[in-house]
């Protein structure tokens, strides 16, 4: 396993989000690494990720899951399953450009929908599974 693509991984997948026009416009271009202090009433942020190792003879394979969030201070959940419609059309199957290494596929492993009672915000948080592969390593 090399966890050595991972930063590669979150520019590009930043940069796919925030270069999309249409998921811009949806969220006023609130797509965030790290969501500033007061937040608008809906944005994507990038968030937790966790990584396993799937090594075979062709090089280091990790598999990457990755969570995007959606976040919305509306009542319904319309605008924000909107948004996350638009990420998972990005995302699946999307042939991102890595600064090492190659992504070899990319997949929505589960998504899951609910409100915070506490913050009064509804959240989508996607979930998204890359394989990676590093032969150089």
């Amino acid at each position: 396993m090399s966890y050595a693509m991972a930063e590669g991984l979150q520019t590009a997948l930043y940069e796919r989000l925030a270069g999309d026009a249409a998921l811009v416009a949806m969220v006023s271009g609130a797509i965030y690494d790290a969501v500033p202090g007061v937040a608008p009433e809906l944005f994507v942020a990038l968030g937790q990720e966790r990584v396993r190792g799937r090594g075979d003879s062709s090089g280091r394979v990790a598999l990457h899951d990755v969570e995007i969030s959606v976040v919305s201070q509306a009542q319904g959940y319309a605008g924000a399953k909107r948004a996350a419609a638009r990420i998972s059309d990005l995302l699946t199957d999307a042939d991102l450009p890595l600064p090492r290494g190659r992504l070899v596929g990319m997949s929505l492993l589960r998504a899951r929908a609910r409100r915070d009672e506490g913050e009064g915000t509804r959240r989508i948080d996607l979930t998204f599974r890359a394989r990676l592969d590093d032969p150089a390593a």
